[in-house]
């Protein structure tokens, strides 16, 4: 399995990021329960913060400096290491409670 990385990003109503990946498909997130620490304060009260991510070095970054896990973003945890785990675009990641990891879930 290829690695893979965010290759560009567009914010979406909400908390949700459409993230097009490394081989050219695209996936949304719900990243509201990954915004967790003060880091994340300023973009979770002004939408315009958090509507200036992009993508750099293969994940999605803000301007005051704060960053997601890509693998966290992409899969939603570790990539898999079985070759039958579905391509995260058939997955989806569920929305979890603050200061808990998020799951995937097949569709």
């Amino acid at each position: 399995m290829r690695l893979l990385r965010i290759r560009a990003v567009e914010a979406l109503d909400g908390f949700r990021l459409r993230l097009t990946l490394t081989d050219g498909s695209i996936v949304e997130r719900d990243v509201s329960a990954l915004l967790i620490g003060p880091v994340f304060d300023s973009l979770k009260r002004d939408r315009e913060q958090f509507r200036m991510a992009r993508a750099e070095g293969g994940t999605v970054v803000w301007p005051n400096g704060a960053d997601l896990c890509p693998d966290a973003l992409i899969w939603g945890g570790p990539p898999p290491t079985d070759t039958e785990t579905p391509h995260p675009s058939e997955a989806r990641v569920a929305a979890t409670p603050a200061g808990s990891a998020p799951t995937t879930a097949t569709t």
